[in-house]
């Protein structure tokens, strides 16, 4: 069986972006930039709802041949492009870079994919990661805090009808003042 992890940046009031979708204020430090990178080279599938699907796919495929990459951001998009990814959209149409689309039911199609044997699969995007929280199918919450207040936009957590018990298992602080937390789920 395998797990289903979400986490993404988020500001200390709970946002992982700011209105108007502004990320500014969540540009990782080397080290953070590292660990992201070091994750996405371990994930076994990457579940993208439309919107971070479209932010990202319009940036890594050839950020490694733009000039003045670095090598940390041409590793990330080597890891990025050969990561197996799936795109949960309607509306989406061709996709690339070991990607397919999926335009069933999010929720449906996520429980056979735990069910089957691989590896760990990340869930990415407001949206579908809401859907799976509210279907109890997140197995473990990855928070990285910025020490920012931006007061509005895209919540990281969605409204729950129950609620859900985590254990914390690990911390790590990071330059700037960032600090991840990982929970797991208990059930």
């Amino acid at each position: 069986m395998r797990t289903l992890a979400f986490g993404m940046n988020v500001s200390v009031d709970g946002y992982i972006a700011a209105p108007g979708d502004d990320l500014g204020w969540s540009v990782p430090s080397d080290e953070l930039f590292q660990w992201w990178s070091d994750r996405v080279g371990t994930t076994g599938l990457a579940l993208y709802g439309r919107r971070l699907w479209e932010t990202m796919s319009s940036h890594w495929p050839t950020a490694d041949q733009q000039p003045g990459a670095t090598p940390a951001q041409i590793e990330y998009a080597r890891r990025w492009r050969d990561m197996p990814k799936m795109v949960f959209s309607s509306t989406t149409g061709t996709v690339d870079w070991n990607t397919s689309v999926v335009t069933g039911d999010a929720v449906t199609k996520i429980t056979r994919l735990k069910a089957d044997d691989g590896g760990s699969m990340d869930i990415g995007g407001a949206t579908l990661a809401a859907a799976a929280m509210r279907a109890g199918l997140i197995d473990e919450y990855l928070i990285v805090t910025h020490p920012v207040l931006v007061g509005a936009g895209t919540p990281f957590f969605t409204a729950l009808d129950n609620w859900v018990n985590l254990s914390l298992v690990e911390t790590r602080t990071f330059p700037d003042g960032v600090l991840m937390t990982r929970y797991l789920t208990r059930g």
